[in-house]
């Protein structure tokens, strides 16, 4: 359609060709993070974003960025924009070109977990944005097969989760190749000590837009916590849950290990889920596997999706009804973005939360980022309680004695503490085998 005045992006003076993508996308309007940060990008100022995943913060640099490079010229890069996981990567890739469709402007993505050549030939047939994790770009850039004397922007996306993985070094070393005139963009969703650090190293004059106030969650997302004193009855909360179809339609269960996560999947596979309708994700499972997985998930084809938090971040589904957190998440900002993961679009989410003795500190750190208490909510009655076995109550005593620990540098140990020995009964006269024998009478 002809962009007219009234059109919602128009007042960005977006050309033609990015209006009918957005029309095509179905954007109705701009988003509160895309309505600051959109125009200040276009004007050329470093611009440090802090918005929740779910917010639109993709077009909000991703907008911007097409519009400065409008055309494919040369051979390379003009652009790069990095993120944390090869999922993040491939969503951010995938609004490109959906942005992008009525454009000439190449765009090339680059990630671990498969061979580098198909990635090198891409680049060199010419590239105009190239979208990358630190480490993989780091090594085709090693490679010499990266120019990188013409890139005039640079994107950080999901910043406090770079930092998190560790990427700082690889970060470090990007910033003294790259061309040091060039517009830099950070978003993150939380603003802390590292973020700010980085911040400080990467922007020049930046111009802050934050929509919601650092580690907000989702105001769609209901959220509600199950207190339960073991694995098993988080299992037979799962079951009970389930049974609810129409509700719990497309779910997201985040577990916090690969252990977890195929044990969680057997059970529901077994008991609970058509054949079919569930799928599991994590760092063991491979790259295609991982993709297949979620786009089953956001097609609707499959409704329950187990995952570690290699998911929580660069999962762009609208219609998820339900996260549920199996396990509490160690790192508390995960906490907000798995949530993100529903409630999105202006559409509405439940968030459930299952909380054992064990996870009551990391609940309570939870709840102080977030700014609010997550509400507890009563146990079903016909939920079946089972009795928690030795082994696992011993792991999460000696998990609360640790916690205490950490508190209290001068707290002994509850669990750990040695017991004092009873002091030994004293010895009966003539019970030392070293004390002389007694001389017997003779007969």
């Amino acid at each position: 359609m002809e962009p007219t005045a009234t059109h919602p992006f128009e007042q960005f003076k977006l050309n033609r060709q990015l209006i009918n993508a957005i029309d095509d996308a179905g954007y109705e309007e701009p988003t509160p993070i895309q309505q600051q940060a959109v125009p200040l990008a276009l004007a050329g100022h470093d611009v440090l974003g802090i918005a929740q995943t779910g917010t639109g913060k993709t077009a909000a640099f991703v907008l911007p960025l097409l519009m400065k490079i409008k055309y494919a010229h040369d051979e390379h890069p003009r652009a790069l924009i990095l993120a944390p996981t090869r999922e993040l990567v491939i969503q951010i890739t995938r609004a490109i070109e959906e942005l992008s469709l009525y454009t000439d402007i190449r765009t090339v993505s680059l990630y671990g977990g498969t061979g580098p050549k198909a990635q090198i030939e891409a680049i060199r047939r010419g590239v105009d944005i190239v979208v990358s994790t630190p480490r993989r770009f780091m090594d085709i850039y090693l490679k010499g097969e990266i120019t990188v004397k013409h890139i005039q922007t640079m994107v950080l996306d999901e910043a406090d989760k770079m930092m998190d993985m560790g990427f700082m070094p690889q970060i470090r070393s990007l910033l003294e190749i790259l061309p040091r005139k060039r517009q830099n963009l950070l978003f993150s969703a939380t603003f802390h000590e590292k973020v700010e650090r980085l911040s400080h190293e990467f922007l020049e004059f930046p111009m802050r837009v934050e929509v919601t106030p650092s580690a907000t969650t989702a105001e769609m997302v209901t959220q509600r916590l199950y207190e339960l004193p073991n694995f098993r009855t988080k299992l037979n909360l799962l079951e009970l849950l389930f049974r609810n179809e129409t509700d719990y339609n497309r779910v997201l269960i985040f577990v916090r290990s690969r252990e977890v996560a195929d044990n969680v999947y057997k059970f529901l596979e077994r008991k609970v889920v058509a054949e079919g309708e569930i799928r599991v994700i994590h760092a063991n499972k491979g790259q295609n596997t991982r993709l297949n997985a979620m786009d089953a998930f956001r097609e609707g084809n499959v409704r329950v999706l187990v995952a570690t938090d290699v998911a929580s971040r660069g999962i762009d589904i609208s219609e998820v009804s339900h996260v549920i957190n199996f396990d509490v998440p160690l790192i508390y900002e995960d906490y907000v973005h798995r949530i993100g993961r529903t409630g999105r679009a202006n559409r509405t989410g439940e968030a459930i939360t299952f909380m054992t003795e064990a996870d009551e500190y990391h609940i309570e750190k939870i709840e102080q980022l977030i700014r609010m208490q997550i509400p507890r909510v009563d146990l079903p009655d016909e939920l079946e309680q089972v009795p928690t076995p030795f082994d696992e109550r011993q792991d999460q005593l000696r998990e609360i004695d640790d916690q205490r620990k950490r508190e209290d540098p001068d707290f002994k140990g509850a669990f750990h503490e040695k017991k004092k020995r009873p002091a030994p009964a004293p010895k009966k006269k003539g019970s030392d085998k070293n004390h002389k024998a007694r001389k017997r009478p003779k007969r």
